[in-house]
């Protein structure tokens, strides 16, 4: 039965790198020119099997795209576990105008109660999920180009809270040659057996995976592994590679639905990689009823939280303001390989936009 389920998730893999394949500029929406919602191609879900699509929220900085200019950046921000559309994550139209920035909310796999909290399949945890926010993103940049619009392409922005800061991390690790500045504000560090199977006395978070390996929802090693933001091998790896993100971590010390022990776990690691991190550990001592209210998961006014910590890396000009220098992974084109157990994850931007799978080991 083992050998079967793996055969048929190698199976599914194919499935799903052959249906993006065929994609063509037909099946891919035109950006919209004013604020609004598009429905966006997305990577199939080998849970529930066939095409499937990703609502993005664009957001202007003027509210139209006739207010692009070419300081004009693009940012992702990602709303929590549960949520939809911009919940629980910076304010797109705040942001947007603030930062002179295309400011992009991402109802990623599984967003909304029924499917990510009741739903019968577990919980994705920033696979799928990021991925999905990183085709929005290649989407806006290729309508910029396709309209003629001049913009900065290396002001490319990631930031969310809670599930959106765990998508924002795995954003990173799948696209580490991308983004200039991240902003993780509580989010999951890593899918912990404590969370992928509720076991008692930990985090209040259920992610419903199996153990059993003959079951549809049975969680594999492999997989657990790449959604460890701080697995040691795959941060070297984002090291090897280039990545250019400087990384902030927003989190509560108090916090215990997103463990505070992970988040000191991951920096630590992070860190040990020689990977731009910085840590910002909320405290009671920083509470100010404005932007910190919380030393727990919540934290406080999250749009607040972004621009007072990313005042000078967002910026459009001055001396901290970020930017990437080279081509992103979008431009580059290549795989990224991340090894795991049993083989390797695979993240192709051959078409531009990633496309993953899961590669497994020559027996």
């Amino acid at each position: 039965m083992n050998g079967m389920n793996r055969s048929l998730r190698l199976w599914l893999m194919l499935l799903v790198c052959w249906y993006d394949s065929v994609l063509t500029a037909e099946d891919w929406p035109k950006l919209p020119v004013k604020n609004g919602a598009v429905e966006i191609p997305a990577q199939e879900w080998p849970q529930r099997p066939g095409p499937r699509t990703v609502r993005v929220l664009v957001h202007f900085p003027g509210g139209t795209i006739d207010s692009v200019n070419d300081k004009t950046g693009v940012m992702l921000t990602l709303h929590n576990w549960g949520g939809t559309d911009c919940v629980g994550t910076a304010d797109p139209g705040t942001l947007a105008k603030s930062l002179n920035v295309v400011a992009l909310c991402v109802n990623y796999l599984q967003s909304g109660k029924a499917d990510s909290i009741d739903g019968p399949e577990p919980y994705d945890f920033g696979h799928l999920q990021s991925l999905d926010a990183l085709r929005a993103l290649w989407f806006v940049r290729e309508g910029l180009k396709s309209a003629g619009k001049p913009y900065d392409d290396g002001r490319l922005f990631c930031t969310g809270g809670s599930g959106g800061g765990n998508v924002t991390l795995m954003a990173n690790k799948l696209a580490p040659r991308t983004f200039a500045c991240s902003i993780d504000m509580c989010g999951m560090k890593k899918l912990s057996d404590d969370i992928a199977f509720n076991l008692p006395g930990g985090s209040s978070l259920n992610a419903r995976w199996s153990r059993d390996a003959s079951s549809k929802n049975h969680l594999s090693l492999d997989e657990q592994e790449l959604r460890f933001v701080g697995h040691p091998g795959h941060l070297a790896e984002m090291k090897r590679l280039g990545a250019t993100s400087k990384l902030f971590v927003v989190h509560g010390v108090e916090d215990s639905t997103c463990p505070y022990a992970d988040a000191v776990q991951m920096v630590d690691l992070m860190r040990e990689a020689k990977l731009d991190v910085e840590p910002k550990w909320v405290t009671k001592d920083d509470l100010d009823g404005k932007v910190f209210t919380s030393a727990g998961h919540a934290l406080g006014n999250r749009t607040q939280i972004v621009l007072t910590v990313g005042a000078k890396p967002l910026a459009a000009d001055g001396p901290d303001a970020r930017r990437r220098s080279g081509p992103s992974d979008f431009d580059r084109r290549e795989a990224i390989r991340y090894r795991t157990t049993h083989g390797h994850f695979v993240i192709d931007y051959a078409a531009g936009y990633p496309v993953s799978r899961f590669e497994p080991a020559s027996q």
